[in-house]
């Protein structure tokens, strides 16, 4: 994940661990579409009787343990099956930024786990583990950041200088800047993880993101963040934080339009796409009450409001936040709804 995007950590009631029930339904409701690809694409040499998975974006759980346990219980069901190894081991790395709260997973790790663990602080927008060791990676609601934000775009100089806090799709010029360094940035993870991929071996990509044609500023969560966005403004008119610093303030988030997502895996040539489908479930959009969306954005994006302007100004920000999605509710009930993927691929 994107080291200046982190999720509220913990195990409070604002914190990530509590407030990922959205992006654990996908996980869940991924799992049989799991379980067939493994079964059925998996193709991997045995050395030993040791599986490697990662998860890259681990964040500090739940859902990771869940996407975790669900690629152990597909091994062992493809393997049992075709009684080619006995006494499977498993040993899993959990990846992300230094600064993800790594002490919440490690302490709400599974107590009847069958695996090992290991915790992997480091950028996956590069290679992590060595070359040729990894048997299954995946990817759950991680791969919409960006490494970087493009230069031009926090100078308010510039001619391409974004007002919002993100790309809200709302300007072609700042979109085509943010989908080059998604481009690059998605470029990189794939390499990386091709290059620790054993041959054979499988990458699974869960997440969300944009139906063809549709814009940011039209989805819910686009909506949100505009509202953030609006929210820092009127913080910052009232003085308690400084507008330049709000100005160069920008979210490193790209979410890409399928045939998008599409087109650069194609293009990168180090996997071949198994699966990418569309998947539904029942938490497949936001609930429209003010409450639960307010703090699904907080843990979210809260984290980084705070790095910048402090923790006193992000709760205050998230109060009015609050106010503009209730006021907001008749346009947040018209947005057009976002696509939950999951992606297998297969390195070549």
């Amino acid at each position: 994940m994107s080291t200046s995007f982190t999720m509220i950590g913990g195990e409070g009631r604002n914190s990530y661990q509590e407030h990922s029930k959205y992006q654990g339904a996908l996980v869940i409701a991924a799992k049989e579409k799991v379980n067939e690809a493994i079964s059925m694409k998996l193709d991997i040499d045995f050395t030993s009787n040791l599986v490697n998975i990662a998860d890259f974006g681990c964040s500090s759980g739940p859902n990771t343990f869940t996407a975790v346990q669900n690629i152990i219980d597909a091994v062992e069901n493809k393997y049992k099956k075709e009684s080619t190894i006995d006494g499977i081991e498993f040993q899993v790395f959990f990846n992300d930024s230094s600064n993800n709260d790594f002490n919440t997973l490690f302490k709400t790790l599974p107590p009847a786990r069958r695996y090992f663990a290991t915790g992997v602080p480091a950028s996956f927008f590069g290679r992590v583990l060595p070359r040729n060791s990894l048997h299954v990676g995946v990817s759950s609601y991680s791969l919409h950041f960006v490494s970087k934000i493009p230069k031009e775009i926090k100078d308010r100089d510039s001619p391409v200088w974004n007002q919002d806090i993100h790309c809200s799709g709302s300007s072609k010029e700042v979109t085509k800047l943010f989908l080059d360094q998604y481009k690059i940035d998605l470029g990189s993870f794939l390499n990386a993880r091709a290059q620790e991929l054993v041959y054979g071996g499988l990458l699974l990509i869960l997440g969300s993101c944009r139906p063809n044609g549709v814009q940011m500023f039209e989805t819910v969560e686009g909506m949100m963040i505009d509202f953030i966005g609006s929210s820092l403004n009127e913080i910052a008119n009232q003085g308690l934080i400084d507008q330049q610093k709000l100005d160069t303030f920008k979210l490193p988030i790209y979410a890409p339009q399928a045939d998008e997502l599409k087109q650069i895996i194609e293009d990168n040539g180090c996997f071949t796409i198994e699966v990418f489908e569309k998947i539904s479930h029942s938490k497949g959009e936001y609930p429209l009450d003010p409450e639960f969306l307010t703090v699904s954005f907080k843990v979210t994006v809260g984290g980084s409001v705070a790095s910048i302007f402090g923790q006193d100004a992000m709760e205050k920000t998230y109060e009015l936040v609050k106010e503009k999605t209730q006021e907001m509710l008749p346009q947040l009930a018209k947005a057009k709804p976002g696509m939950q993927y999951l992606i297998v691929l297969r390195r070549n």
